[in-house]
This record gives C-alpha cells, sequence and structure tokens, in this order.
C-alpha cells in the first residue's frame, strides 16, 4: 500500500503523468492531496475530468523552467498541503527531441538539458522544504535506460535526449546525497518502453502497467533504495 497523504506529480496531462493521477486518484485509502502540473490546464481535458470526479486532484499551472513562477507556486503548493508536507514528489514532466547523430543540433541538446535535468533539479530543490517536513519524504525521478552510460550504443541516435537522462541520473543521484542526512530518500526510475506519445506504438508495455508497477514499487522504497537507478518492477539498472 502506498502509505502517502499528499503527492505532487509533474508533467501530468499527458502519458505517464497522467497515468500516475488517474490510478493514485483511484487508491483506497483516498490520498488527501494529489496536485498535478502542467503548462497549459485549460487545455488537459482529460486531466480535468480527473479532477472533476475526485476532489482531491488539484490541477496547478507549471512551466518546469520558468523560474520566475517558482516562489508563487511553491506558495500554492504550501497551501495546499498545510503542515503535512508533500510525501511524495513525482517529477515526470520531461521532453524527447528524437534526432539523429548527424542531425542534433546545438538548441537541440540545450531544450533537453534545461526540460529534463536543470528545471528538474532546480523545482525539486524548491520542494524539499516541503518534502522534508512530511511523514514520508519521498522523491521520485522519471528517467530512462537511454541515459545509461553501459548500455550506450548507436542505436537511434538521439544523443541530446540520452545526454540529458544521463545528466539527470548524475546530478539528482548527487542531490539524494546530499539531502539523505534529512531523511529524504530519493529514487530515480525508468519506466519502461511505454505506450505513449513520446514512446510511439511501438512500445512494448502499456502505460497503465507500467504506472501500476511503479506505484507498487514506490509503495516499498526505503532509505537503502536511495541515490538508486531501478526499473519498474524495482530492479536495478546499470549507470
Amino acid at each position: 500500500m502506498l502509505d502517502v497523504s499528499t503527492v505532487l506529480v509533474t508533467g501530468a496531462n499527458r502519458g505517464i503523468g497522467l497515468e500516475f493521477v488517474r490510478q493514485l486518484a483511484s487508491l483506497e485509502p483516498k490520498i488527501s492531496h494529489i496536485i498535478a502540473t502542467c503548462r497549459n490546464p485549460d487545455a488537459a481535458k482529460e486531466l480535468k475530468s480527473i479532477a472533476e470526479a475526485n476532489n482531491n486532484v488539484h490541477i496547478l499551472k507549471l512551466g518546469l523552467t520558468d523560474y520566475n513562477s517558482y516562489d508563487a507556486f511553491y506558495a500554492e503548493v504550501e497551501k495546499i498541503v498545510g503542515e503535512s508536507g508533500l510525501d511524495l514528489l513525482i517529477n515526470n514532466a520531461g521532453i524527447a527531441i528524437h534526432t539523429l547523430l548527424d542531425e542534433t543540433t546545438p538548441e537541440e541538446f540545450m531544450e533537453n538539458f534545461e526540460i529534463n535535468t536543470v528545471g528538474t533539479f532546480m523545482l525539486t530543490r524548491k520542494l524539499t522544504p516541503l518534502i522534508k517536513v512530511s511523514q514520508r519524504k519521498l522523491i521520485v525521478y522519471i528517467s530512462s535506460t537511454a541515459g545509461s552510460i553501459e548500455r550506450a550504443n548507436a542505436s537511434f541516435g538521439y544523443p541530446a535526449y540520452k545526454a540529458s537522462k544521463a545528466a539527470l541520473n548524475i546530478v539528482t543521484r548527487t542531490y539524494a546525497d546530499y539531502i539523505k542526512k534529512d531523511g529524504i530518500t530519493s529514487v530515480i526510475f525508468c519506466p519502461g518502453w511505454c505506450k505513449t506519445d513520446l514512446g510511439g506504438s511501438n512500445a512494448i508495455l502499456e502505460t497503465d502497467f507500467a504506472v501500476s508497477s511503479l506505484i507498487k514499487t514506490i509503495s516499498t522504497l526505503n532509505a537503502e533504495n536511495n541515490g538508486c537507478f531501478l526499473n519498474y518492477e524495482g530492479k536495478p539498472v546499470p549507470w
């Protein structure tokens, strides 16, 4: 059982993030507050439908790289969670610019890096005080085996996306070591190749299966998992 009372999911308007919100909202006992973020809430029709059917789901606007909006966003989150703090942060938001090795531009590298690595880290650091005062103290990062250096090869190319995920892994593992003194457990996950807009129709896993597996694995996490890189079943992924 996922023993949390407050959860925040980034990139919740589609794919894995949307499925996280859908499944978290259906759990019993009910999670008190599920905060779902996206860049354009007005256009997030499926997410809005979930929120309309579940009064514990709150939709907040968040542009991951709009750093000037972080103070106001933090205040909104703090108002919702109150003294309970934030039990679980699921860093799901990200992009994948799938450009071949011979065609990738500097701009594509920078866009992948800013959203997948820099924005994710900056938001996590901003929300850490709310995580620190919670009961569960969990941070989950949705990464990819594409960021595994041990498995790196020329297949598919996509150097900008792969590099941004490898960078996310090292940055988050470094931060995990820094905040473990506060009792916070941080874990990096590969959700598997899912049938989403990002994963494409040829993907192997159904999104609902991957997310249900992730939730089950997240519910078992403890301090021994801090800084680990795992798949959706909780098995180690090579760095």
